[in-house]
């Protein structure tokens, strides 16, 4: 069975898409931006500023999906430029 995870602690799904499934006892997160969900606007900084808020919202969707970080076990990340 599939759930479907949302909260308002990160930014909605711009497509029809969600921002985490659990399935199989996994939770599965949709990629994210540095968007700030409380004002929708883009973050752009450094690295840093972006890398952080990315992380607040990945943080956000694993709790509403009843996770955290520590549970994480793969990762993957596209860079725009190195």
């Amino acid at each position: 069975m599939k759930k479907q995870v949302q909260t308002d602690k990160a930014p909605k799904a711009i497509g029809p898409y969600s921002q985490a499934i659990i399935a199989n006892g996994f939770v599965f997160c949709s990629g994210q931006i540095p968007i700030d969900p409380a004002t929708g606007n883009l973050i752009s900084g450094t690295i840093e500023d972006e890398t952080r808020q990315v992380l607040k919202n990945l943080g956000a969707v694993l709790e509403a999906a009843g996770s955290s970080f520590d549970d994480v076990v793969k990762t993957t990340v596209f860079l725009q430029d190195m």
